[in-house]
This record gives C-alpha cells, structure tokens and sequence, in this order.
C-alpha cells in the first residue's frame, strides 16, 4: 500500500511540481528559494498522506503546505533582522515584509508557469544548466533521472542545478516573460532548450540505448504547456508539431534488439497515427498564424513542414522529395549551417540520384565544424554504396562507427560496412 502511495505521489509531483514552483517564485521572487519550499511540501507529503491518504485536491495541499513553510521562513528573517532593532513602527514594516500568500496565489498560473519557462532557460545560464534547471522546475525531474537521461554524474548534474538557482540570484534575473524583441530573442532560447531535450531522447548521442522516450515525453509536454501559454506564437506551435510526428515514429525506429532502423526502412503501419493527427493540426496552426502576421515560416514550422512530408507518405516511395528540398533551401537560408546543408544533401539525393547528393556532400567535407560529426561520413557511406563504390562506402561508415558515442549506432554502421565488404 505504501509503495503504491508514493507512486501516486511521484506522479501527482511530476504534474503539480511546475505550477507550485511557478506560484511559490512569483511571491518569493526567487526560483532556488521557491522549488526549496516545494521540496520541503513534497517531503510532507511523503511523510503525511501515506497515513492519511492522498487529498482530492494535491495541488492545493501542496500549496498550502508550501505556503506556512514560507511565511516561516519570513517570519524567521525578520525576527533575526530586529534582534538589535527597536520594536514598534520597525516591527510593522518587517511584518510587511512576509507576502501576501492568498492574494498572490489568486493570480493567474498560466502566466507563472510562462515565467518560470523564460526563467530557467534565462541566456544568463550556459545550455547545460538551462537543461538541468528546465527539467527538474518543469519535467518534475529528480537529479538522478537527469543525471541518467544525459550519461553524467549525479554530482555534475547537481551542480549546475545549484549554480543555476544561485546564478539566477545573484544576477537578480527578474520572474517575468520579456517582452517586445527580448521575447523574441529569449523564445528562441526556451524552444531551443526544449527541442534540445525532445533530440537527446529521439538520438541518444552516447550510451546503450538508441532512444530514451522518457526524455521525448517530457520534451512534448513542456512543449504542449508552451503552446497552451503562448498561443498566438507560431514556432511554439511549430515545434510541437515537429516533435508529436517525430515521436509518432518512435516505435518503428527500434527492433526488439535494441538495433535502430533508417527511416526508410521503417514499417509505417507501426507509425502513431494519433501522433501524426495531432502534429498536422499543430502544423495547420501555426502555418495560420504565419499567415496571419504575413511573415515567412520559422525554422521549427519549416522543420515540422518538412516531417509532414515524410508522415503523409504512405510509403517512401510517396515521399515529396522535391518539396523537402524546397524546404531545405529556405531552411538553409533562414538558418545557415552545415547540418542543414548535409539534410538538403540527402533531399537532392533522394530527388535527383545519389550523384548530386554526393557532390553537395564532397564540398562539405572541407568545413571543420563537420570533421567529427558522424552523420556526415554516414551519409556519404550510403550515397557512394548506392553508386555501387563499395570500397569508398566501407571505409565511410567504418569512420563514422568510429565517430559516433552511440552503441547501437555503432553497431549498425559497423553492419553496413560489412555488407559493402559482401557486395
């Protein structure tokens, strides 16, 4: 009975933890402070509600519980502030010092948990951290669960999750969503954070385990909670299109060894079709509102456009190529970088022949940024092999193989240079 009361507790935590982080820091103006007092709840959950049973209304216990633990603790600063103070008129202003808890908790949540978004992936903090911090306020993470997602240390993930909160008090960041062209520029930064987070779980970059969907699950609700909170943004909306038809693959991506299977080769009548419904409406949103403001397509929803294709395909031979290369070109051109590049490689190749994929790919060779990344030997492996250069296509995917932190990636190239030995 008591291990299934604390299940339900985790999972009443996972989904009460943000909003109570969110309205604790709103009073208290401080993020570390806040998810303190919503740790110090939690522990009298788990010591209380075994015995007495889990409450109708969760949240508001926890609220509640976190509240009279916060005017404590105000409580317990102005007292030692007036120790060596003079009582009256001094006294009445301390008090005013504690917060007005029921009034403040009146506000609205949804705009809590909008600061506490911007708050956590602040530019003040690297990547890493704004990582770290997003999942433990927002995914209701605990630091070994991050820790594990990502192949760290417990220690090093903790610390960057202390040296976030003290950062962000430090440089008295302010509880708020930015507005005008800071929103613009500090959106790109929360969905950048967000999508970080969907990529790690959809292509494990080191470990065993190809996927981690724990990790694409926590990404797609942050997103969706993004999308409830700013709802006249496209590229919110563009995002989370992106990622629902993504994850919609999840389960024709993986044999029942572990072994990953190219899109390509994948069975698609195992595609999550309910996944796929809900990405395209996201999709049909955000490209209204595009419309809407005149403006051209934001990265995600030129991205989301471009798995839309691949999803409307009933087979890959279905597959708009052409389209996915006119994507690719704008995507190329509102966002210049090599890995576009290289996708729009494999769009022409797959277009045109592997002849005019290869020798878009044979010029980005000479660019450093690319010299260890995987993928662009492994992309190069599968169009010279195509051209029937199964030497040249052996050594590209054993050099890939050799590139890659990925064990069941590893594996696969290291297969597919065999199979060109074979041939």
């Amino acid at each position: 009975m008591t291990t299934d009361t604390h299940r339900a507790i985790d999972a009443v935590w996972r989904i009460e933890s943000p909003r109570l982080i969110a309205g604790l820091a709103r009073i208290v103006r401080d993020v570390g402070l806040a998810e303190d007092l919503a740790q110090d709840a939690l522990v009298a959950a788990l010591e209380q509600w075994p015995e007495s049973g889990i409450p109708e209304k969760p949240g508001a216990w926890l609220m509640a519980a976190a509240k009279h633990r916060a005017i404590d603790h105000f409580r317990g600063n102005t007292r030692k502030q007036r120790k060596h103070e003079e009582l009256g008129r001094e006294l009445e202003k301390k008090e005013m010092a504690v917060p007005d808890f029921n009034a403040a908790l009146d506000d609205d949540v949804g705009d809590d948990l909008l600061r506490l978004v911007f708050t956590a992936c602040h530019p003040v903090l690297p990547t890493e951290s704004r990582v770290a911090l997003t999942l433990r306020m927002l995914g209701g993470l605990t630091t070994p669960e991050i820790a594990r997602a990502f192949l760290v240390p417990e220690a090093t993930v903790a610390q960057r999750i202390v040296r976030s909160k003290r950062t962000l008090a430090e440089k008295r960041i302010p509880f708020e969503v930015p507005r005008g062209n800071e929103l613009t520029a500090r959106l790109s930064s929360v969905l950048a954070v967000v999508y970080l987070i969907f990529n790690e779980g959809y292509s494990a970059t080191a470990g065993d385990d190809w996927m981690r969907p724990a990790l694409c699950e926590d990404a797609l609700r942050l997103g969706r909670i993004l999308a409830e909170l700013a709802p006249q943004e496209p590229e919110v909306h563009g995002l989370v299109a992106l990622m629902e038809i993504q994850a919609s693959r999840s389960r024709a991506r993986v044999r029942p060894s572990g072994e990953p299977i190219l899109l390509l080769d994948q069975n698609r009548a195992h595609w999550d079709q309910l996944l796929i419904r809900r990405g395209l409406a996201a999709l049909e949103h955000a490209e209204k509102l595009v419309a809407a403001k005149l403006a051209a397509p934001g990265p995600y929803v030129l991205q989301a456009e471009i798995a839309a294709c691949h999803a409307r395909a009933r087979t890959p031979e279905e597959t708009d190529w052409p389209r996915i290369v006119t994507l690719y070109a704008a995507l190329a051109e509102l966002t210049p970088s090599p890995i576009v590049e290289l996708n729009r490689a494999v769009a022409i190749a797959m277009a045109s022949g592997p002849a005019a994929g290869l020798e878009l790919v044979d010029a980005l060779t000479a660019d450093r940024s690319l010299a260890n990344y995987h993928l662009l030997p492994s992309v190069r492996g599968d169009l010279l092999k195509k051209l029937s250069r199964f030497d040249e296509a052996r050594a590209e995917f054993e050099r890939a193989a050799s590139l890659t932190q990925n064990a069941q990636e590893r594996n696969l190239l290291l297969q597919r240079a065999q199979a060109c030995t074979e041939a």
